[in-house]
């Protein structure tokens, strides 16, 4: 099958551990760590690619009994050996395939999740709280850090927009499914009549980009300083800490005016700029890339419509998946394990198809 490649990457760990226990290496901790880090990385296929020659070579040895056996009763259990071992066999060819698959660069760094209210005025900007309650609620689940950058709110517990960032272990990796059009249906609190409504909630989950993703040239940077204001426009600070950060090239605006200070406002909305830059880049690759191959899986397209929050039935629908899980209550207090792998899964089916 793919024996030929995976022969060379097994010579390729066998070399990493022969490093690992050179006294040279081991007194050059920048290299150490990068040869500690690639044989962890292959440590997974190896070891399948391993138990998977073993099976292979105990198929081998029990259908070489089968023809040479005269009795019938050993016949009959090496008929069930080789059924077995067939199985075996074709669940580790599979998980060798995913296990070959390209790795996403992104997948070990953090976020930037931005929720911005859509249709629907009063009830998008309320919705658009629950949303960054929910991924909280998972973000605390798994230890992960949330920092809010930059949020601007409703008069009435909504939020227009928020921005922040979560870090802690494969972040990108868990929630890069994310990003899309959230729909909620259910009667508004402003609604007197009791009807149902439907509105919508944006959100996006960039990596966040390390100076070295991108570079930025001072000199295609505006920056503008102004007094902070809340909700109603009214001026929540006395002095110019308020950050607006313009990329001339690409059009990219910033604002940050959480903070007292504009330097710590400043440095926020770099932050942020940064992750925008990195996935506008990114995008322009997954394009390139959709018109050579003329599909494209697993964008992240944020026009698309990918979930419905349905209140007076208790359900969430993911759109993408055809799965429905009548949960609503939990999974907006962050239990979404279950839908986070099933996404996972489903996007590695499509990748293996077009492998």
């Amino acid at each position: 099958m793919f024996s030929t490649r995976l022969e060379k990457l097994e010579n390729q760990f066998e070399d990493l551990e022969q490093r690992l226990t050179d006294p040279e290496v081991i007194r050059d901790q920048e290299l150490y760590q990068k040869s500690r880090k690639e044989h962890a990385e292959l440590a997974p296929l190896i070891q399948a690619f391993r138990r998977y020659r073993q099976v292979q070579k105990e198929l081998a040895d029990s259908q070489s009994l089968l023809k040479e056996e005269a009795d019938e009763e050993l016949k009959a259990l090496a008929r069930e050996e080789i059924e077995t071992l067939k199985e075996q066999a074709a669940g580790l060819e599979e998980e060798l395939r995913l296990l070959l698959l390209p790795k996403d660069p992104n997948d070990e760094k953090n976020v930037l999740l931005e929720i911005r209210a859509g249709t629907g005025g009063e009830e998008a900007g309320l919705f658009a709280a629950d949303l960054f309650r929910m991924y909280s609620r998972l973000a605390e689940r798994r230890k992960w850090k949330v920092e809010v950058l930059s949020h601007s709110p409703t008069g009435i517990g909504g939020l227009k927009e928020i921005i922040a960032s979560i870090s802690g272990d494969r972040v990108y990796s868990r929630l890069k499914y994310e990003s899309g059009v959230h729909r909620v249906q259910r009667v508004p609190v402003t609604e007197s009549q009791g009807r149902i409504h439907t509105s919508a909630v944006t959100v996006a989950i960039l990596p966040e980009a390390e100076e070295v993703d991108v570079q930025i040239n001072p000199e295609e940077l505006r920056i503008d300083v102004f007094r902070s204001s809340g909700p109603g426009g009214q001026s929540v600070n006395t002095t110019d800490s308020a950050v607006r950060v313009t990329h001339i090239p690409s059009g990219l605006v910033v604002i940050c005016q959480d903070e007292k200070s504009q330097h710590k406002n400043k440095a926020k909305a770099l932050k942020v700029l940064r992750a925008r830059l990195l996935d506008l880049k990114q995008q322009e690759q997954h394009q390139q890339i959709a018109q050579e191959r003329k599909t494209q899986v697993g964008t992240g397209d944020r026009s698309e419509r990918i979930r419905t929050y349905n209140f007076p039935q208790g359900r969430i629908t993911d759109h993408r998946l055809g799965l429905t899980f009548y949960r609503l209550e939990y999974m907006l207090d962050g239990d979404l394990d279950e839908l986070l792998q099933a996404l996972t899964t489903h996007y590695r089916t499509l990748a293996l198809q077009q492998a």
